[in-house]
């Protein structure tokens, strides 16, 4: 099977991560197709199982780790998984098509380190912690205590940018989405 390029977005909850891929993936140009990403948590709002993530729960994910089914996985906060299946970058790949990944700092970080040559590893900063925790309560899908352990966990991430091969700094979406795009239309053409 022929090994397509892995583009990885990484960022805070609420840096503007999930738009930015949502716009990468309508432009028919970069062959790209969404790593739907396991979880062990309940969907949120309009969330879809096996369309914005595969929801399986804690025991699954435990025996998928058991029988080492991830690319990568991570324990984002207690009892809350998330993870990569190698058999969805496989599924991919076996379309002809690049992934492209909406995923936590540490498992871009370890998609980048197991394929360094394949991977674009891209960190998307916020304009501040402030304006973080703004968008994070005007998603209204978390308590206060889940918002404000997004923000702690924040400044850990953000000390991580420079790991990765290009920091986006979301101050203004519209210029975001186009370097978005310049960056990953380049990555994949070469």
């Amino acid at each position: 099977m022929k090994k397509g390029k892995l583009i990885v977005f990484s960022a805070p909850s609420g840096s503007g991560k999930t738009t930015i891929v949502k716009h990468l993936l309508s432009k028919p140009d970069l062959n790209l197709e969404f790593s739907i990403s396991a979880a062990s948590r309940d969907a949120r709002g309009d969330e879809v199982n096996g369309k914005d993530y595969y929801f399986i729960s804690t025991e699954e994910f435990k025996t998928h780790i058991k029988n080492e089914d991830f690319l990568e996985w991570e324990e984002v906060y207690r009892d809350n998984f998330y993870g990569t299946l190698k058999s969805e970058i496989e599924r991919i790949w076996a379309k002809g098509k690049n992934v492209i990944f909406d995923i936590d700092v540490a498992g871009g970080l370890r998609i980048k380190s197991k394929y360094p040559e394949e991977t674009l590893a891209v960190f998307v900063k916020p304009p501040s912690i402030d304006e973080l925790k703004i968008r994070l309560k005007k998603r209204s899908t978390e308590s206060e205590d889940k918002i404000n352990m997004r923000i702690a966990k924040a400044s850990v991430e953000l000390a991580t940018a420079p790991q990765f091969d290009v920091v986006i700094k979301n101050y203004d979406l519209d210029i975001a989405l186009e370097e978005a795009y310049q960056l990953v239309k380049d990555f994949v053409s070469k």
